[in-house]
């Protein structure tokens, strides 16, 4: 399997960025990590391993992308106001540094696919929704798509424009819109220990979706399946297996 470690100066974030690349072909998949994650966690725990023979047959590169979660939502010592800027100055990042870097490696692609789990599913389904013009896949595994435990009640234009339970029912804009519709659109939740709020979160993306004629695979697995990596383990490679890469 190829690897790569890469890194450089995000103009954005003023700040070393690090991410990894693994494989030499195939849809390009941007993962991004769990709360406060880094870009070597979905190696060290395993997710790089599940998705092997689809990395080493050509069918996916994946990008792991390192968080700056400490500083934006998860950082109590600033106001939300604050965590929110931050967190759009890690969108631009993503879409105006790691976008054009993932491009020029796959640049065949139509589009990336956005993955992640627990707050790695917010991202991944938060960068897809926002910019459906470079990602045109998801899988979010686990994913909460609101962010009342971060920041409370508390919601402002920037708050509102990256919580997709929040700004997907007033979008109207068929630029949008047709963008999802002709994209693959995968949640997945379990039902077991400490998924609670995931699967509540889960359920009203669908009922959005469904509301604006969005098709998507939101798929609820058994009251057995616990928010952990064993069964991210096997939900990932479970959906790689069923969308058209």
């Amino acid at each position: 399997m190829n690897v790569e470690y890469h890194r450089w100066w995000s103009r954005n974030l003023a700040q070393d960025m690090e991410l990894k690349v693994y494989g030499h072909a195939g849809k390009p998949v941007v993962v991004f990590p769990c709360q406060g994650g880094r870009f070597y966690e979905y190696e060290d725990f395993g997710m790089v391993g599940a998705c092997g023979p689809f990395i080493d047959s050509g069918a996916i590169t994946l990008f792991t992308v390192d968080s700056v979660d400490a500083q934006s939502w998860l950082n109590d010592s600033v106001h939300p106001a604050d965590r929110a800027r931050r967190h759009l100055a890690y969108d631009r990042y993503i879409v105006d540094e790691v976008a054009p870097f993932v491009w020029e490696r796959t640049p065949h692609a139509s589009g990336f696919l956005a993955t992640g789990c627990s707050m790695g599913g917010f991202h991944s389904a938060n960068v897809f929704f926002r910019h459906p013009d470079v990602f045109d896949a998801l899988i979010a595994l686990s994913g909460v798509y609101k962010l009342t435990r971060f920041v409370g009640d508390y919601m402002d234009e920037y708050i509102y424009l990256n919580t997709p339970l929040a700004y997907l029912p007033n979008l109207t804009d068929p630029w949008y819109l047709d963008r999802y519709r002709r994209s693959q659109i995968v949640a997945c939740v379990g039902q077991g220990a400490w998924e609670d709020e995931s699967l509540a979160d889960t359920r009203q993306l669908q009922a959005i979706l469904a509301s604006k004629g969005v098709p998507a695979w939101i798929d609820f697995w058994g009251h057995d399946v616990d928010h952990d990596w064993p069964w991210w383990r096997r939900q990932m490679p479970y959906f790689l297996g069923h969308l058209e890469l």
